[in-house]
């Protein structure tokens, strides 16, 4: 369910929300009409999806049903809250990309961590708190048993439901000032711009989701269940640095946009790109040092892939590297190369995948991940300094890459992971970068 959701979320956004900060600063003495537009256009969309999905519901959850315990009424319910939620979380894409691009993360971040807090509140409670309360026959346990279904996975998604419709709530004060007066000629250029972009979402989620599912339907029906589970419980490390990536990608892209009027707007962009690619192959390194502390946030029984994190953290060293890049395309109004770029890396997933995973299982999609999102990467570039050109230290940024990957071959492969030896290796990386980037570091504080 929540794999399908990763699509359609995508579909729903329809690459709106880098289209949004595009054109805030294409028609900066227009901004409300671009905000007008771009929330009209996903509410559109929104209203289209209802028409193609309500009348549907028992043929959607007949399609989606899987095993014999579960009834097709449960499966009805769970077509049914997805739709809430999907519908929901995308009428708040674009006012959650306004309090971005306004440059106030503080109630960005409290309305995202309010919806995380309810989302594991109600989990809690409907999975844990009211058995507890109706096993110990408490005040009100008769009233819960007459309701209540244990174990039923509906109570998930229910939660999540409660937690975006609290969002939508929250997310008032920009909702309000939306006005359903949209400017068509704008809106068909945006239409024009974003579509590519949704393209190269729905490549960037297949990047990063269909190895697991190639990894079920290609393995001996024997190992599939376990090597899987290896794969996603391993991969749960390198989470580490790509909330990092997320996170930066936040802040970073409204950024980019407003910036891009500014004379010196590409030396900034190369500034940014330096310490990003110094900050990525930092945290790399101190990931694979310290996987014997790590490894027991994923189980014992997932310790048997543990040599998947260094080229799946690498892959993410790229992909972050790649996201700095995109900002070309974004700026230049060629999404069309970012549409490219995602398919050649998906088209790499999907073949190279089919094609290995038989003989190498779970090792073959953490490095077809990273020879993916490496060609990504590669690619941005070069295409980049054609069309867009950025004046990026590579030299310098190719010097702390490689580095990073010496410094982690010695740790993982010939220190055996070792904590001390490895940390040894992260501290002397640091120190060198400190001492290499003290000048600028140091200019670039006494400014503030």
């Amino acid at each position: 369910m929540f794999s399908w959701a990763s699509i359609l979320n995508a579909v729903m956004a329809f690459g709106m929300e880098t289209t949004f900060f595009r054109y805030l600063n294409k028609y900066s003495d227009n901004k409300q009409r671009v905000y007008n537009n771009a929330f009209t256009s996903v509410f559109a969309i929104t209203i289209l999806f209802l028409l193609f999905t309500l009348p549907f519901i028992g043929h959607i959850a007949s399609f989606i049903q899987i095993g014999k315990n579960t009834q097709h009424a449960d499966f009805t319910i769970y077509v049914e809250y997805f739709i809430g939620i999907l519908v929901i979380d995308a009428w708040c894409v674009i006012p959650f990309a306004k309090i971005r691009a306004e440059g106030r993360p503080g109630r960005y971040g409290i309305i995202k961590f309010v919806n995380i807090i309810i989302f594991i509140t109600l989990n809690l409670t409907f999975i844990w708190f009211i058995p507890f309360w109706i096993k110990h026959h408490l005040i009100g346990s008769t009233w819960m048993s007459q309701w209540y279904v244990k174990g039923w996975v509906g109570y998930v998604f229910l939660s999540n439901l409660i937690s975006s419709v609290i969002t939508l709530l929250l997310l008032l004060p920009e909702l309000v000032k939306i006005r359903f007066d949209i400017d068509r000629k704008m809106l068909f250029e945006m239409f024009g711009y974003s579509w590519p972009v949704l393209i190269a979402n729905l490549s960037f989620i297949v990047n990063e989701n269909l190895d697991k599912i190639l990894l079920g339907q290609l393995l001996p029906s024997g190992i599939s269940a376990r090597d899987v589970g290896i794969y996603g419980g391993c991969a749960k490390i390198s989470l580490f640095l790509s909330i990092f990536i997320q996170a930066f990608r936040l802040g970073a892209e409204p950024f980019f946009f407003s910036h891009a009027k500014n004379k010196n707007a590409g030396q900034t962009y190369a500034r940014i790109m330096d310490y990003f690619v110094i900050t990525v192959c930092v945290i790399f390194v101190a990931l694979v040092a310290n996987i014997d502390i790590l490894k027991y946030f994923v189980g014992r029984s997932y310790w048997v892939g543990l040599d998947v994190i260094p080229p799946l953290v690498f892959g993410y060293v790229s992909l972050g590297i790649y996201m700095n890049l995109s900002v070309w395309y974004k700026l230049s109004d060629q999404t069309k190369y970012g549409l490219y770029i995602s398919g050649i890396g998906a088209i790499l997933t999907v073949i190279l995948n089919v094609i290995f995973i038989p003989k190498y299982s779970y090792m073959a999609s953490a490095w077809i991940s990273l020879i993916a999102y490496a060609t990504m990467m590669v690619l941005s570039y070069l295409w980049g300094q054609k069309n867009y050109p950025i004046p990026y230290n590579l030299k310098k940024n190719l010097a702390y890459i490689v580095i990073s990957i010496v410094l982690v071959y010695l740790s993982f492969s010939v220190f055996k992971r070792n904590i001390f030896a490895g940390n040894l290796l992260l501290l002397l990386f640091a120190a060198g970068a400190i001492y290499f980037e003290g000048k600028e570091l140091k200019a670039i504080f006494s400014k503030r």
